[in-house]
């Protein structure tokens, strides 16, 4: 079965650069501390933070996914580029043998930013699957991405 793939974006007055320090290269620190009830702690368990590391997110309880893992493939803070496949988590791929996301920050005239999120499934041979099977994973990505951004307007030295 061939690739499915899912290209959405945010738009933010939040700039770029902020966005991407706070998401992507401080996530461990701020997203437990934002999000609590949903997310228990990101750790680095393996490598510096750079292409190849492994990242791993605990989530609260209540979630049918109560742990994921990361492999960073690529993180450039000068383009504001981070990509990523999720390489282990209970039921994240029970219908896909890999799942990765490219998320690209870009200036926007006004100020703000534009996130862009390109996810790629590869669904395991066999297994019918449709966006509607991965729509709530993505609607908790883009509540996380809301949520940092308004931390970041409503604290507007944060990541300055």
């Amino acid at each position: 079965m061939e690739v499915l793939t899912f290209t959405e974006e945010f738009t933010s007055t939040v700039q770029a650069g902020r966005l991407f320090k706070a998401l992507i290269l401080d996530a461990p620190n701020l997203i437990p501390k934002l999000m609590p009830e949903a997310i228990k702690n990101v750790k680095l368990i393996e490598g510096n933070g750079g292409p190849g590391s492994i990242q791993e997110i605990t989530i609260a309880e209540g979630d049918k996914i109560k742990h994921l893992k990361h492999r960073i493939d690529a993180i450039d803070p000068e383009k504001l580029a981070y990509s990523y496949a999720v390489i282990e988590g209970d039921d994240a791929l029970e219908k896909v043998d890999s799942l990765s996301h490219e998320i690209k920050f870009e200036a926007t005239e006004k100020g703000g930013c534009k996130t862009k999120n390109v996810s790629k499934y590869q669904p395991k041979p066999g297994v019918d699957v449709k966006e509607e099977d991965f729509k709530a994973a993505m609607e908790e990505g883009w509540a996380l991405l809301k949520v940092v951004d308004a931390y970041l307007v409503a604290n507007p030295e944060a990541y300055a």
